[in-house]
């Protein structure tokens, strides 16, 4: 058995995989760093993360401006511990034992910066709240 296995692992699926879900890897990966395995994607990929979006997160300290939009797979949702949807609907295979999330989260598509601002404050609260689930220290 890997180290690996230790370490939950948390996937984040939305849409478009360029707003909501993005955000919500860059705060756990950030917040968490490697206490923690993070993947985002989404059930019909964009080709590029929202600029508002990138602009929201560096307003934040946290640059994404280099992440690209991925779609989700089978595999990725096996091989994560919990599935956080935000927005993807029925797309999301489902497995036993793994633990399923939905945050009801507006859609920052089309937006502009102070559209997504708050739901980027949103997104940092409830990963602040995963990670308090899931025992995970926020590192200084």
């Amino acid at each position: 058995m890997s180290d690996t296995a230790a370490v939950p692992s948390v996937l984040f699926v939305c849409v478009h995989n360029a707003g909501r879900s993005q955000m919500a890897a860059a705060f756990l990966t950030h917040l968490a760093g490697d206490r923690v395995q993070v993947r985002s994607a989404g059930s019909a990929p964009a080709v590029t993360v929202n600029p508002a979006v990138v602009q929201a997160m560096a307003e934040a300290g946290i640059d994404i401006s280099a992440e690209v939009p991925k779609a989700l797979t089978v595999e990725a949702v096996r091989a994560s511990d919990v599935v956080i949807t935000m927005g993807c609907g029925d797309t999301c295979p489902v497995f036993p034992g793994t633990r399923y999330l939905d945050w009801q989260l507006a859609d920052p598509a089309g937006q502009g910066v102070d559209a997504v601002r708050p739901i980027r404050d949103q997104i940092e609260k409830r990963v602040r709240s995963l990670m308090t689930d899931l025992g995970i220290q926020i590192r200084s």
